[in-house]
């Protein structure tokens, strides 16, 4: 069976299994934030019916702020997917490590441009052709998070390295661990998501942070009004409300323990995560998906993450009672299994 989807398509998911859509889906494999957002945004007929400011410019001079960054060393994007596609069409013809498991479209981007692609498991894997080095972290699909104490060793022992590190998820850290200051370090680019957290994932915005001569040459790339007005009207209404990334966290904060110490009390295998999502070791990953969309819950699989196989399925925390349901459904699992049904 091919499992090429990426998450939040529940539709195709029960398409490939031949199960019919059920009126009530819960989608736990998109890794977007469960937590509502009581703000409004005025998305006028003016706003849809105008060009968008070409250069992102209110959106751009608020993550300046944020960031303590110069509005010369950011590129406001179309989703940091934009930003992965236009850094790999300078990659053309190098060779490119990707550390793995992690976000697919890397892979995809580099390929479509002519670049080689070297899929390493650590650092230690790297070699002289590696100019450029993909990472994501936290990590997508793991949730896995590298200090930056670590990371700043790494990119301190590679100078002549570029790094791209995809931070996506980092608003989602909910353990206060201390995050890397990439002003330190000339060989780093930082793409960056608002998409995520503030549930702008149709919208499409993201950015990137790097040296202004690097910014120059992505932007030389970027097609004019690339980033749309909605997103940009919509943004900044997010941003300004600074207690809604704490209010997220806290969130998690309570309930990923809650919700993965209930799995694991079902023998559920559960890796450690920083974020709002998880894998799960799956003993027959097909079975356990088609149980679950059965009941109309859809679960990430990992069949095409180099070093995971299909070995796990991704899990992303959704609502208290939303991950009731999935506890449920594990508990029923597990009785299936007993019964000896998972066999047949």
């Amino acid at each position: 069976m091919d499992f090429r989807a990426h998450g939040a398509n529940p539709e195709k998911f029960f398409a490939l299994f031949g199960i019919p859509v059920p009126d009530k889906i819960y989608d736990f494999s998109s890794n977007v934030n469960a937590v509502k957002w009581n703000g409004k945004i005025d998305l006028n007929e003016n706003i849809l019916a105008s060009y968008p400011d070409d250069e992102a410019a209110a959106v751009r001079r608020l993550i300046a702020e944020r960031c303590g960054r110069g509005e010369d060393e950011m590129l406001v994007t179309n989703g940091s997917n934009e930003a992965i596609y236009l850094l790999a069409s300078y990659m053309s013809g190098s060779s490119a490590a990707i550390l793995e498991p992690c976000y697919g479209e890397y892979e995809r981007a580099l390929l479509a441009y002519g670049a080689g692609v070297h899929h390493i498991f650590d650092f230690c894997d790297l070699t002289e052709e590696d100019k450029y080095v993909w990472l994501c972290n936290p990590c997508n699909p793991t949730g896995e998070y590298t200090e930056a104490a670590a990371l700043a060793e790494i990119f301190s022992e590679y100078p002549d390295k570029k790094f791209i590190i995809d931070e996506a998820y980092r608003d989602f850290m909910y353990g206060g661990e201390k995050q890397l200051d990439a002003r330190n370090f000339a060989n780093v680019i930082v793409l960056r998501s608002l998409t995520k957290i503030y549930h702008l994932c149709g919208a499409r915005i993201g950015y990137v942070l790097a040296a202004p001569a690097v910014i120059e040459k992505l932007k030389s790339r970027q097609p004019t009004w690339s980033v749309n007005a909605p997103a940009q009207a919509a943004a900044p209404a997010f941003m300004k409300d600074t207690e809604f990334p704490e209010q997220t966290r806290a969130y998690y904060r309570a309930e990923m323990p809650r919700f993965i110490g209930a799995l694991h009390d079902l023998g559920c295998d559960i890796c450690d995560t920083a974020v709002n999502f998880f894998i799960m070791r799956a003993d027959d990953d097909e079975k356990l998906i088609r149980f679950l969309l059965e009941r109309g819950i859809v679960v990430r699989h990992t069949r095409n993450f180099p070093g995971l196989d299909g070995k796990f399925v991704r899990v992303a925390a959704r609502t208290r009672e939303e991950n009731d349901i999935f506890i449920n459904a594990m508990k029923a699992y597990k009785a299936y299994k007993e019964r000896g049904e998972h066999n047949k």
